[in-house]
């Protein structure tokens, strides 16, 4: 039997939708992993709970760093989920690196072993996959090649920011965290 032209063409075609979508899974996945954690950062920081102000104090930082913190999360979790502003995303995707790998390294420079550190570590290189695997739409482009952004797209983010803050709440930390 003779395969078609059309057959012949039928798998490369099928391959790369195959890794493109396995692209865009990817990419939500680490993205709503990050944005989580920048959910959470709100929530710990609009609550003052005693596990991130005892980690700061722990690492000789002031307490209104939790503020600052928190607020940064809260305008970059919306910036990141929103559509287009690619520039923004990308100042969000430098702020949420900065934060995680300044985490590890204060932690590295108090003396404190994988245990304190490996969250945040983990969430750095988190934020570098989702930077790593944006699709084009979410990527600086100049003006004149932006597309039309549908509402819907304007509108998804809204349930996923109150769905990732209804999680954070679940598992809010009870304890400060141990010497």
């Amino acid at each position: 039997m003779q395969a078609s032209i059309s057959e012949l063409g039928t798998p490369a075609v099928s391959d790369r939708s195959r890794t493109q979508r396995i692209r865009t899974v990817a990419y939500w996945f680490f993205t709503l992993l990050v944005a989580y954690e920048m959910v959470a950062g709100v929530l710990w920081a609009a609550l003052q709970l005693e596990y991130p102000l005892a980690n700061l104090t722990h690492l000789g930082y002031p307490h209104y760093l939790l503020k600052i913190f928190g607020v940064c999360d809260g305008l970059g979790v919306v910036a990141l989920l929103v559509p287009r502003f690619g520039q923004l995303k990308e100042w969000v995707y430098a702020g949420a690196f900065f934060n995680f790998s300044g985490a590890v390294t204060s932690h590295l420079f108090a003396g404190d072993g994988p245990g304190k550190f490996g969250f945040a570590l983990a969430f750095a290189i988190f934020t570098l996959a989702s930077w790593g695997l944006r699709p084009m739409d979410r990527r600086i482009m100049p003006g004149s090649q932006a597309t039309e952004t549908r509402t819907l797209a304007w509108l998804a983010p809204i349930p996923i920011i109150v769905g990732l803050l209804i999680l954070a709440l679940l598992t809010l930390p009870k304890a400060p965290p141990s010497p």
